[in-house]
C-alpha cells in the first residue's frame, strides 16, 4: 500500500494479487495450441460458476464489459424486436444508448436511483406494450450499487416467452447466478470484476440454440457474437488479435477464485469488506445512499458532506495519498462518492481504508459529516 502502488476501491478495474499480474509477464501466441486450449479452459470454468454446462456456451470478446454487451444486444436481437430496458441508473442509461446507436427499438421502464425493478413492473410493461420481444436487464446497477432481483425478474420473462439478456458485469463471480430451468437467455460479464482478473476481456455466456439462429445479424464486424463462436468452434482460435495476457491473467485468477472456494467463498469476502466499510464510515458519520434491502455487497455510494470544504478532488487526492483510491459518484440528482469492496482485498484493508478517510477529513477541516 503506497501512493505509487495504492489499493483501488473501485469497481473495476481493481486490486489483483501479485500471482495474477505476474501470470501476465509471459507472452504468448494468438495461434499457438496452448494458449487457444487455455481460453478453451477459460470459458469452460466461466460457464460452472453459473450452472450453464452444456446448454449454454460462453463466448469471449476483446475489449471491455461495455463490448461484450453491445456484442450480445447487437447480435441476439433482431432489427424488429423491441427491448424493454428497467433503467435505474448509469448503467441501464447505456444499454439504452447502445440500442439507440444500432437501430433496435426500445422501451424505457423509468425507476428511481434506488429503487430496484421489479417483475410486477416488468410484466405490467408487458402487458402495455406488446412488441417488447426482449429485456436488458442491469443485474448490479454499479452507479448505485443496486441489487436487482434478477430470479423473479428472469421468471417473468419465462412465462410471457421474452428473450432475457442480463448484464451481470458487477455481480458475475460474486452474487449467485444459476442458469439450470432459469428465464435467462444471455448473460453478459467481463475479467477484471468480481473475477478478480485484468480488464480487458469481456464474455457473453448465451444458450446455444439461441446464438445459432443469429448469423449475419450484427451490424458490427468485430462485434459480431455469432461470428466470433463459430470461428472458434471451428478452428479454436479468435477471430482477431486477443488479449493474451489478460486471458493468461484471468486463468490465474480463476484458479484462484476454485481454491478459494467459488462464488459462496467470494461473496463471504466481499459481504465482510462491506460491512466493515459500512460500520467504519458510519462511525465517522457519513450516510450510505441505498436502504439495507436493496444494497448489494459490492460496491456503496455514500452521500457527500453538505460543509463547503467538501471537494471530492480534494478527498480523492488525499487519500489517494494515504494510498488508496476511491471512485466519484454516476448519480445527478445528489452528491455522491463511491467505494468499491471487490478486488484481492480483505476487511483489514477497508478498516485501514476507513481509517485514512477520517483522516482526511479531519486534515481538511470538513465538518458536518
Amino acid at each position: 500500500m503506497s501512493a505509487a502502488s495504492p489499493i483501488l476501491l473501485t469497481p473495476g478495474p481493481l486490486t489483483t494479487a501479485a500471482a495474477t499480474r505476474e501470470a501476465m509477464l509471459r507472452d504468448w501466441g494468438s495461434w499457438d495450441g496452448e494458449f487457444n486450449r487455455m481460453t478453451s479452459a477459460v470459458c469452460a470454468d466461466l460457464l460452472g460458476i453459473v450452472h450453464g454446462e452444456g446448454e449454454y456456451v460462453c463466448v469471449p470478446m476483446q475489449g471491455s464489459g461495455t463490448f461484450a454487451v453491445e456484442a450480445a444486444l447487437g447480435t441476439l436481437v433482431p432489427r424488429d424486436g423491441c427491448v424493454l430496458v428497467p433503467d435505474n441508473g448509469a448503467y441501464c442509461a447505456r444499454i439504452i444508448r447502445i440500442l439507440e446507436r444500432v437501430g433496435i427499438p426500445c422501451v424505457t421502464l423509468p425507476l428511481a436511483d434506488d429503487e430496484p425493478a421489479s417483475a410486477a413492473a416488468v410484466e405490467a410493461a408487458f402487458v402495455d406494450e406488446p412488441r417488447i420481444t426482449h429485456v436488458a436487464q442491469v443485474h448490479l446497477e454499479t452507479s448505485a450499487g443496486l441489487l436487482n432481483p434478477l430470479d423473479e425478474i428472469a421468471a417473468v420473462c419465462a412465462r410471457h416467452d421474452k428473450r432475457l439478456i442480463v448484464d451481470a458485469m458487477s455481480s458475475f463471480g460474486a452474487v449467485p447466478i444459476d442458469l439450470r430451468r432459469s428465464g435467462i437467455d444471455a448473460l453478459v460479464s467481463a475479467s477484471g470484476k468480481c473475477l478478480e482478473g485484468a480488464p480487458g476481456m469481456g464474455f457473453v455466456i448465451v444458450r446455444r440454440t439461441l446464438l445459432a439462429q443469429c448469423a449475419g445479424r450484427s451490424p458490427s464486424l468485430a462485434l459480431d457474437l455469432h461470428d466470433q463462436w463459430t470461428y472458434m468452434e471451428k478452428t479454436t482460435q479468435w477471430r482477431f488479435t486477443p488479449p493474451t495476457h489478460v486471458v493468461a491473467a484471468l486463468r490465474c485468477a480463476l484458479d484462484q477464485f476454485i481454491a478459494q472456494g467459488g462464488q459462496p467463498a467470494r461473496a463471504l469476502r466481499y459481504a465482510r469488506n462491506c460491512t466493515a466499510l459500512l460500520d467504519g464510515m458510519k462511525a465517522l458519520g457519513f450516510t450510505s445512499f441505498l436502504p439495507p434491502a436493496v444494497q448489494s455487497h459490492i460496491i456503496v455510494t455514500f452521500h457527500a458532506p453538505r460543509d463547503p470544504a467538501w471537494r471530492f478532488a480534494d478527498v480523492y487526492a488525499a487519500v489517494r495519498e494515504a494510498g488508496y483510491i476511491l471512485y466519484p459518484g454516476k448519480l445527478t440528482r445528489v452528491e455522491t462518492f463511491r467505494v468499491g469492496c471487490i478486488g484481492a482485498i480483505d476487511e483489514e484493508d477497508m478498516r485501514r481504508a476507513v481509517a485514512a478517510i477520517g483522516d482526511v477529513v479531519e486534515q481538511l477541516g470538513i465538518r458536518g459529516v
